[in-house]
Formats: structure tokens, C-alpha cells, sequence
């Protein structure tokens, strides 16, 4: 059951690959870390990111199938429970969001050890508070099946872990299962490495960076609504701080709208490169990160870049700054609230943040994940 040379071979799972994601990211360090590894997927969007690996595709990377997340559910849930292995595995390790635990290889590889790595249970079925997608009438009906179905599918795995405490109690409270705490890999390293991100920038980055206000409070992410930037804007206006908003997505009208209407200045930066987002986090007063995550790697990554954290009290990014012994977690989600937190928070020496954020590395993600498989170096 080994490859050849004796090195234990694998297969990682994942949902499906986009061009841009957190999930991505964990699936790209377990891979560069576990050796011989094969990738299997319902479809993969970003070619490239794993052009040293084979990665298997299903059925669903065909069109019309392809991108309909929701609508191929039924399909996906069929297609999980009969994945053919390509060759002799020893283990499988499953990246998922969604359905991709219930993953099972048929034949001799059917019972295999099965360790998963839950982002989160499926988030519009057990959590539709925080899903715009699980209120819908469709879905709520669903859930009455599917969730029987999904704990029952989560107790085959050898192993869990959750990649935040947040999770690990909705693990424990959906799934009736314990899992092991292992934050994802950020890129902090690579952040913290560059003193000043400007020197970086192309030169029509560099006349946006020149444009932005000398102070400012950022937020930014995908232009969605529980990503709450409309909060940011809000906590600018009481901390009578201008603001930056940074990202792109189908809420930038509003968001637009909003910024023009603001009793503070706020400038819309869309789809800013790497360079510019961290040069961004560098020059911000405070980074304001609102929304109910998982995990939160942005606010991780502003750390890293020395800025300074105010989160709302609920979800993974709270959990990490206190895990770090960081304040800038507000007692509520209210734009006052939130503004209190911006001076506390800023309090520090900026080279604390950035220390702080070491503790979220790819080192320490790989560690970790290596014990927890009790995969030898």
C-alpha cells in the first residue's frame, strides 16, 4: 500500500478549487508538506496552482454542471460516496466546507484512514444565520434530510480538525464529535518580511496608494453582505476617522453609494493586488474586520503587516486575537462599539502585531498537521 521507494502516499480532497481562497491555501500547504499526494476534486478552476500534482476532476467539471454549487448538491452528494482511487493510497485527507467528508474511495481503498479538515459543517444547512443561502425555502426543506445525513457521515472519519475553537464547538454541537484545534496557514512570513509594501507597487498602484487619506481605517474583503463593510463605514463615521474600503464583488454599488453619502471621507480601492492590500494593511490606523468568520485570515494578515486588529465578539478572528493576547475584540457589533476599540487596539508598538501573527504560520500549520496525521518527517 506504499508507493514506490516505501514513501506513504496520499490523497487530499477538496470541495472544489477556485482561483482565489482560504481553502485553497490550507490544500496548497498540505500538499507541499505531505510528500506524495494525489488531488481529487469536483472541479478545478485554477489549473495552475496545482500543475505539479494530478489532480482528478468529477463529473461535474462539464458544463452545465460546473460553478452550480447549490444546484449540484444532490449530484455532489452521490459522487463524494464513490471516488475510484487512481493508485495504492495510505491515507485520505479531506479539505472541507461543505460535503467533501463524506468522500469514500470504492473497493479496497473504501477504508482507508479518513482524516478530515472541517473549515466548517456546512454552514447553510446547520447555520443558516450566517448563510443568506440556508433562508431560502429550498434549503430549509433540505436541511431536514440533509442534516441527519451529514452527522451521520462525519462519524466514519478517523480523525477531525477544525481549524478554529469557533468550529471545533460547532463541530461538537452538529456533528457530536471532537476534533483538534489547527489554524490554517497564513502567509505571515512573506508580510512581515517586507518593511514597506510601497516599494512593491506598480506605478498605477502607487498613484492609488499617494490618493488615500494620511490616516485612515481599513476594511476589506469580497463585496458581500455578511462581510459587513457597510459596519466599517458606520465605525469611521463615529471614530470621525476617513476609510478605506478594499475589494470587489456584487456590493459595490451599495457600497459605493454608501461611501458618497458618509459624514467621513471613504475611498473605494477595488480589487487591490497583493502588494497594494499589504501596503494598505502597513499604512491603516486599524484594520476593522466586522463580520462572523471561521477563522479570518485577513485579520491575520494585518497583523503580520503590524496594523493594528478590531474585530466583533463572536467568530475566529476574536478567537485569534485573544489567543495572542491582543485587545481590539468590541463588545458588540455596534459602530460604536467598534470605535472604541480603535484607539485600545492601537495602543501598542506595531512590531507586537507582527510578532503575534507568527503563531498562524505555515511552519506551525504544517507541525501541527503532521502530529495530528502522525505523518514522520
Amino acid at each position: 500500500m506504499q508507493s514506490s521507494g516505501g514513501q506513504m502516499a496520499g490523497a487530499i480532497v477538496q470541495e472544489w478549487i477556485s482561483v482565489s481562497g482560504g481553502s485553497e491555501r490550507v490544500v496548497s500547504a498540505m500538499a507541499e508538506s505531505l510528500g506524495d499526494v494525489d488531488i481529487y476534486t469536483l472541479w478545478n478552476d485554477d489549473p495552475d496552482r496545482f500543475r505539479n500534482y494530478h489532480v482528478y476532476e468529477s463529473m461535474l467539471r462539464r458544463r452545465p454542471f460546473r460553478g452550480h454549487k447549490a444546484l449540484s448538491i444532490p449530484l455532489q452528494l452521490g459522487l463524494w460516496r464513490r471516488l475510484r482511487p487512481r493508485r495504492a493510497y495510505d491515507w485520505m485527507l479531506v479539505s472541507s466546507h461543505l460535503f467533501a467528508h463524506h468522500a469514500r474511495f470504492i473497493g479496497e481503498y473504501r477504508d482507508i484512514a479518513k482524516y478530515v479538515y472541517a473549515h466548517t459543517p456546512a454552514r447553510y444547512i446547520w447555520e443558516p444565520s450566517l448563510d443568506a443561502r440556508g433562508s431560502k425555502i429550498l434549503p430549509r426543506v433540505a436541511s431536514s434530510v440533509l442534516r441527519p445525513l451529514d452527522r451521520m457521515r462525519a462519524q466514519e472519519d478517523h480523525a477531525l480538525a477544525a481549524n478554529s475553537e469557533f468550529v471545533r464547538q460547532r463541530i461538537q454541537s452538529t456533528w457530536h464529535r471532537d476534533a483538534v484545534v489547527i489554524p490554517p496557514p497564513v502567509d505571515v512570513e512573506r508580510i512581515s518580511e517586507v518593511r514597506d509594501w510601497t516599494t512593491m507597487l506598480s506605478a498605477g498602484e502607487s498613484r492609488t496608494y499617494a490618493s488615500l487619506p494620511d490616516e485612515f481605517i481599513l476594511g476589506a474583503s469580497r463585496f458581500i453582505p455578511y462581510k459587513r463593510l457597510d459596519l466599517v463605514i458606520k465605525t469611521a463615521a463615529v471614530a470621525d476617522i476617513p476609510a478605506v474600503i478594499a475589494g470587489d464583488g456584487p456590493e459595490l454599488e451599495h457600497l459605493t453609494a454608501m461611501a458618497r453619502s458618509a459624514q467621513v471621507p471613504v475611498q473605494i480601492v477595488r480589487a487591490p493586488s497583493d502588494a497594494l492590500l499589504y501596503a494598505l494593511y502597513q499604512a491603516a490606523k486599524v484594520f476593522v474586520f466586522p463580520p462572523v468568520e471561521d477563522f479570518g485570515i485577513m485579520p491575520i494578515e494585518a497583523l503580520a503587516a503590524g496594523c493594528p486588529v478590531v474585530t466583533g465578539p463572536v467568530g475566529g478572528a476574536s478567537e485569534s486575537l485573544a489567543s495572542v493576547g491582543l485587545s481590539g475584540v468590541a463588545a458588540s457589533l455596534e459602530p460604536q462599539d467598534l470605535a472604541q476599540q480603535i484607539d485600545i487596539a492601537s495602543r501598542g508598538p506595531r512590531w507586537m502585531n507582527s510578532k503575534a501573527a507568527q503563531r498562524f504560520s505555515k511552519g506551525k500549520f504544517v507541525d501541527a498537521l503532521r502530529t495530528w496525521m502522525s505523518i514522520r518527517h
